[in-house]
């Protein structure tokens, strides 16, 4: 697998219940909106991004990407927007063959993730790559492959488990690995669903730059 095949999708379409509502990702985490800085990490890493939310795109138009809504449910979570993603590449984008999902509150996500689960995973066979650190899986970090649409959209549309895994466990899937940032100490798959934990993420960027 190579990255040039791959189309990011950010998963920022979350009801951020525990934040109080709202779109976290645009929330402010330094003179910059959380969005802001996952973009720009993931951006180096794939050629094309697309952001997979719910209701009125205009306020995502800024950004001047794609943003696509969950194609089943409403808020049907994390695997209605892998399969928005999915759908999104495989009407559009015919050189794409797999689909990388990163949530939109996680802004300290490895620099090489799209370069280690590709390299994780065969070309010509639909088997999924899923990030984990700390002996933690984290399922919203996965390399999809495009092949896999009907059948995920068959899943939900059928009402079967929402959650990943449940999903996962239908595919050849393989793990990978990630450890602890160095520079801060944190997972880097730390990510702000609460108000204290926005508060480690601005604290943490301020060190990162003072």
């Amino acid at each position: 697998m190579t990255t040039d095949r791959v189309l990011g999708c950010v998963l920022a379409g979350g009801q951020s219940r525990r934040m109080g509502g709202g779109d976290k990702s645009l929330l402010d985490i330094g003179g910059k909106s959380m969005l802001d800085v996952i973009l720009t990490r993931l951006s180096t890493q794939v050629p094309d991004i697309v952001l997979n939310a719910n209701g009125d795109p205009d306020r995502f138009a800024q950004f001047g990407l794609p943003v696509v809504p969950d194609p089943v449910g409403e808020f049907a979570g994390p695997l209605a927007g892998v399969l928005a993603g999915l759908t999104y590449a495989d009407k559009n984008m015919p050189g794409v063959s797999h689909v990388i999902s990163v949530a939109g509150d996680t802004p300290f996500f490895p620099t090489n993730l799209v370069e280690r689960l590709c390299s994780a995973v065969p070309a010509d066979a639909p088997v999924i790559a899923l990030a984990s650190s700390s002996s933690k899986l984290h399922p919203v970090f996965g390399l999809w492959p495009v092949r896999l649409k009907d059948d995920l959209h068959t899943w939900l549309e059928t009402g079967q488990s929402g959650k990943v895994l449940a999903f996962v466990d239908r595919h050849d899937s393989v793990e990978v690995s990630f450890e602890l940032d160095r520079k801060t100490g944190l997972d880097p798959f730390f990510n702000a669903n609460k108000p204290d934990d926005l508060a480690t993420v601005r604290n943490t960027l301020s060190a990162r730059f003072s």
